[in-house]
C-alpha cells in the first residue's frame, strides 16, 4: 500500500475547496500573492505549503484553515480505516 503523503492530501483538499469556489488557479494566485506555479505545486501535492502561505490560499478562498485541515483529517482518518487486501507474491504465484 502506497504510503500517505500529508501534502497531497492537503494539496487535493485545497484544490476541492478552490473548485466548489469556482475560482481558477490564477484567481487563486493573485489574491493570495502566490506564483501560479508553486500553487499548482501545492495542489498536486508536490510541494510543502508553509503556514503563512495556507493562511494566504484560505483568505483567498474564504474558507478557515480549521476546515481545510479538518476535512484533511477526516480523508487520513478514511484512510487508516482501509485494510488492504493480501496479495499473493507475483513468483510464488507463478511456481
Amino acid at each position: 500500500m502506497k504510503p500517505v503523503l500529508m501534502r497531497e492530501l492537503l494539496g487535493t483538499t485545497l484544490r476541492e475547496f478552490r473548485m466548489a469556489a469556482a475560482m481558477t488557479l490564477r484567481e487563486v494566485s493573485s489574491v493570495a500573492r502566490v506564483s501560479l506555479g508553486y500553487l499548482s505545486e501545492v495542489e498536486r501535492g508536490q510541494k510543502e505549503a508553509s503556514s503563512e502561505l495556507l493562511n494566504a490560499i484560505c483568505g483567498a478562498l474564504d474558507v478557515s484553515l480549521a476546515d481545510v485541515l479538518r476535512r484533511v483529517s477526516d480523508k487520513v482518518d478514511a484512510l487508516e480505516k482501509v485494510t488492504p487486501l493480501p496479495v499473493a507474491n507475483a513468483r510464488a504465484t507463478a511456481a
